[in-house]
């Protein structure tokens, strides 16, 4: 999607909103998420529109647009935070720049699993992030999962890191994620996730890094045939409001969809869980070589990189609750 159709896109939506939606008769809110349909996190949001149904009586709805219909996730974090979207779905990366608490969740080797990461994510650090997103005009709804994060490449197995050196790793548009690919060695290359499936066919990348589901429903494992288990990261994903949608309900609104929301939580880990084991199986089954990594000497590769993060302001408090709840 080019800017001119994204403007274009935006116009249409702000009219369709504007005729269907009204602080009396109730409201359709429209929700962006750039993964597919059937995605946990685009099933997520469809549960909490169902949610809303049953308890209005159908007063309020939110129609979900996945695959990109709406843009990159940097253009759907600027449409919420503007109005011209009420709801969307972006991982932490490119929140991380924006929204600085964000990039404790990021950083490489916080986590010690993905049960950890929800701890710290139902607890304290996930509360304190969730609230700065105010500072923004957003509202920040809940925390869904994206797994653990590992490498996977065209060229090689990678077992530590020098063997990612000289290869051109896709990476978020994320300070943290550029400045780790480069400090393992390799070539980072921020790219918009929609653009690395055909950045990988034309070699313009040689690799990238990501969870097993969207590994697998991006079809990246087409091009990319080696995975290597390195689990650098569990960057989690946002679920946002646009203040000026919170503001236009009513409190009893409010509270309800605030409520749907973290609801949605465990249905969304429900189905992560299942997604991610079968995606894993079936990039196996479909030849991708995956391979275990010299866990430590990652570890010692990203650790200055964690304590040059960790002297931020702010971000070593919520590191110490990351930590209480290992």
């Amino acid at each position: 999607m080019n800017r001119r159709e994204l403007l274009v896109g935006v116009g249409a939506l702000c009219a369709t909103r504007a005729s269907v939606a009204t602080a009396a008769s109730g409201s359709t809110m429209t929700a962006a998420d750039v993964h597919i349909d059937g995605y946990p996190t685009v099933e997520a949001v469809k549960w909490i529109g169902k949610k809303l149904q049953q308890e209005t009586n159908g007063r309020l709805n939110i129609r979900v647009y996945y695959a990109g219909q709406l843009g990159r996730e940097s253009d759907t974090i600027d449409m919420t935070r503007f109005g011209a979207l009420d709801i969307t779905r972006v991982n932490f990366a490119p929140l991380n720049n924006p929204f600085p608490l964000t990039q404790i969740f990021s950083l490489p080797y916080v986590f010690d699993s993905v049960e950890h990461m929800r701890r710290a994510a139902d607890g304290d650090a996930g509360k304190a992030v969730l609230e700065s997103f105010a500072t923004r005009d957003l509202v920040g709804l809940a925390i869904y999962d994206a797994g653990a994060r590992s490498f996977y490449n065209t060229r090689r197995p990678v077992h530590e890191p020098k063997d990612l050196h000289g290869l051109k790793i896709r990476v978020p548009p994320s300070d943290i994620f550029i400045e780790l690919a480069r400090a393992l060695g390799a070539n980072p290359t921020p790219l918009p996730f929609g653009e690395s499936y055909s950045a990988l066919q034309t070699h313009l990348i040689e690799g990238a890094e990501n969870n097993w589901r969207t590994f697998h429903t991006s079809r990246h494992f087409e091009v990319a045939r080696y995975w290597s288990q390195s689990m650098h990261s569990h960057s989690p994903e946002a679920l946002l409001l646009s203040r000026r949608t919170f503001d236009s309900l009513q409190p009893s609104d409010q509270e309800l969809l605030l409520t749907a929301a973290r609801e949605s939580v465990p249905y969304m880990r429900q189905l992560w869980d299942r997604m991610d084991a079968e995606s894993r199986d079936f990039v196996l089954k479909a030849g991708v070589q995956s391979n275990e990594v010299d866990t430590e000497a990652f570890h010692r590769a990203a650790k200055p990189l964690l304590e040059k993060f960790l002297q931020r302001k702010g971000l070593s408090q919520v590191y110490q609750s990351i930590r209480a709840v290992a």
